[in-house]
């Protein structure tokens, strides 16, 4: 029975995945981050010296956030918990919560480590927080977005951020020679792989460890069987890394570096980079909607009244990928975001309601003059609702010298024509507007 167990327990082993086999439990093994944990660094030595205090660790996936809990996990005299942010409450927080501080009372350390922190809500981070103010637990969260934006700030304030950075093709050639050689890898096979093909995977990965072992386990399984051990063919290869789609994280921070990335090279008028990051987000399976929904913001915010066509243009092209979908959908974005880069550029919408929120903001009770308030009551015509109003459809201009802003922003301006495209024409009118109802 005992051999059978075993026998079950190797074949369990052997088809966890790779990546999970080849996580390191001590520091030796990681790969990576030599900023913080190269030799005589700061995290290296709290870790070492078990000295951690409440952190997050922030980077992009595949780079080691996890493995690094499961080091500490493994070197800690402390109780360790590992939380998920997806399946945890608050009830459930809360009555760690109280272990914790029962343990604290006995003068015993206890770390929680919580994956994705930024999946927790607001409610759900604050419940962490008075524990950690009185240091009954340590909290080490692992974060893809940036933690000033998704973490709580009086949490985020008692917590030190460590910037893990994606690893170099360098860190995951040396991971994936270490694979083929460990016991826990493929050290078991005879495998037939060129550093040529494993610079193809670590190239592929882009920084991320997972996914160059996911991809490496792949191709080993697709591999040919010999009497001479396991082949990679460079072919075998290719089919594993001819699509990147289901890699695509598209909630993490490469996903807003793209869609940055697509925004700025519009503004800049330049379609060449536009489309290329186009279709960078496409291909790897981004939603054309999301996208189609930044090129209408940019209608106005970029191109605004310089081009006025731009923004029903983005709608159609919206509204076109909704009911057509990709693939078909990807020459109709092209369309609209080289329209976009090629369009005259204005921000001054933009600037103007950026202008009028700030007096709006901090001018709250500024009341509407009484010429231009409506008066549909007698009682309101009596309080001279109404009174001074001049219907500039009634006038020769077509307008009429009347104040509409409140007393006190009177000659404030807001809406700054630059000039571009179209807008030259709605400067001059602006500035003649203006000038005929200074009486010039």
């Amino acid at each position: 029975m005992s051999m059978e167990q075993m026998s079950l327990f190797d074949v369990q082993e052997t088809y966890r995945p790779l990546a999970s086999r080849m996580r390191p439990e001590d520091l030796d093994g990681f790969v990576g981050q030599e900023h913080l944990l190269g030799e005589g660094k700061l995290l290296r030595q709290l870790i070492e010296q078990d000295r951690i205090p409440s952190m997050i660790f922030w980077g992009p996936p595949g780079v080691g956030k996890t493995t690094l809990a499961g080091i500490i996990a493994h070197r800690t005299n402390a109780r360790f918990i590992n939380f998920s942010a997806v399946t945890s409450g608050i009830k459930e927080i809360k009555e760690v919560m109280a272990q914790a501080e029962q343990s604290r009372r006995v003068g015993a350390k206890t770390v929680v480590f919580v994956d994705e922190i930024h999946r927790f809500n607001k409610a759900q981070q604050d419940a962490f927080l008075p524990y950690v103010e009185k240091g009954s637990i340590i909290l080490i969260g692992a974060t893809t977005e940036n933690p000033s934006f998704e973490i709580n700030s009086a949490l985020l304030s008692r917590c030190r951020v460590f910037v893990l950075q994606a690893l170099t093709a360098e860190d995951l050639m040396k991971l994936l020679k270490r694979t083929i050689r460990s016991d826990n890898g493929f050290g078991y096979l005879n495998l037939h792989i060129t550093d040529d093909m494993l610079h193809r995977i670590a190239e592929f990965a882009n920084g991320d460890a997972r996914t160059a072992l996911n991809v490496l386990e792949m191709a080993v399984t697709n591999g040919d069987i010999g009497p001479d051990g396991t082949t990679v063919s460079m072919e075998t290869l290719k089919q594993c890394i001819g699509k990147k789609s289901l890699l695509y994280d598209k909630k993490g921070e490469e996903h807003y570096n793209l869609i940055s990335a697509l925004h700025k090279s519009m503004r800049n008028s330049d379609p060449d980079a536009a489309v290329y990051w186009l279709a960078r987000m496409l291909e790897a399976g981004e939603d054309p909607l999301y996208v189609a929904r930044r090129v209408v913001r940019f209608a106005s915010e970029d191109v605004g009244l310089a081009d006025s066509q731009a923004m029903p243009l983005a709608v159609a092209a919206y509204q076109a990928c909704h009911f057509i979908g990709m693939p078909e959908c990807n020459v109709i974005l092209s369309h609209a975001v080289i329209y976009m880069a090629m369009a005259p550029k204005s921000n001054a919408a933009d600037v103007a309601y950026i202008r009028a929120k700030a007096d709006a903001e901090t001018m709250l009770a500024e009341p509407v003059p009484l010429n231009i308030r409506n008066a549909p009551t007698k009682l309101m015509k009596e309080l001279d609702y109404g009174k001074g109003y001049i219907y500039a459809h009634d006038t020769e201009e077509k307008m009429a010298r009347m104040q509409c802003l409140p007393d006190s922003l009177a000659g404030r301006e807001y809406y700054t024509p630059d000039g571009q495209g179209a807008e030259a024409a709605l400067k001059k009118r602006l500035e003649e507007i203006k000038a005929w109802k200074r009486g010039e």
